[in-house]
């Protein structure tokens, strides 16, 4: 049984996730390689907030085209535009307009090009049929009250032979009640 409706569920997290702070980069030192977090500005580094490294598995190539599910500030997306190169091109959708501010200044200050940036729901994306060759998500999936939905628009989007890599947060046993009803453990 659902304690929240999808409307307040995005509400929760979009003010949660918009007022987020952070001046350590002890999440992403512990799933991201020194070489990797070097080049990158240090707000995309010290608000890594997911909870793995997707792009180790989903064999980005130059001049693909990769979307990052809920990119927050951008860690993954960075990191997927240096990959796929400035023949390629990495599109960004996150629902809260603060980290799709801090995304669009991170990627204009490592000197990106080949990102774009869009405001949207990862249950509704802002994209058309067969647009992507890659679907990435890191620690997004579980905010989603319609994981489902969110797995149909990522197959939706996809072109034909696409891929999709996905690090997440899977429980083995149900949450207690007073945890499914707590809005901060919605929000992660």
């Amino acid at each position: 049984m659902p304690y929240f409706r999808n409307d307040e569920a995005r509400s929760l997290i979009r003010d949660a996730y918009g007022h987020v702070r952070s001046s350590s980069a002890a999440v992403a030192e512990a799933f991201y390689a020194p070489d990797e977090l070097a080049p990158l500005p240090r707000e995309a580094v010290e608000l890594a907030l997911g909870v793995g490294h997707p792009l180790r598995h989903a064999a980005l190539r130059p001049g693909e085209v990769a979307l990052d599910l809920g990119c927050g500030a951008g860690i993954d997306t960075l990191l997927a535009a240096r990959l796929v190169g400035p023949a390629g091109r990495v599109i960004g959708v996150d629902m809260t307009p603060e980290m799709v501010a801090r995304v669009r200044r991170n990627a204009a200050d490592a000197g990106l090009e080949n990102v774009e940036i869009r405001q949207g729901l990862i249950e509704e994306l802002p994209l058309p049929d067969a647009s992507v060759d890659v679907v990435v998500s890191n620690g997004v999936l579980n905010l989603s009250t319609r994981k489902s939905r969110v797995l149909a628009e990522a197959f939706r989007v996809l072109r034909p032979g696409g891929r999709i890599a996905i690090a997440d947060l899977v429980l083995d046993d149900a949450l207690p009640a007073d945890v499914l009803k707590s809005p901060a453990a919605l929000a992660g």
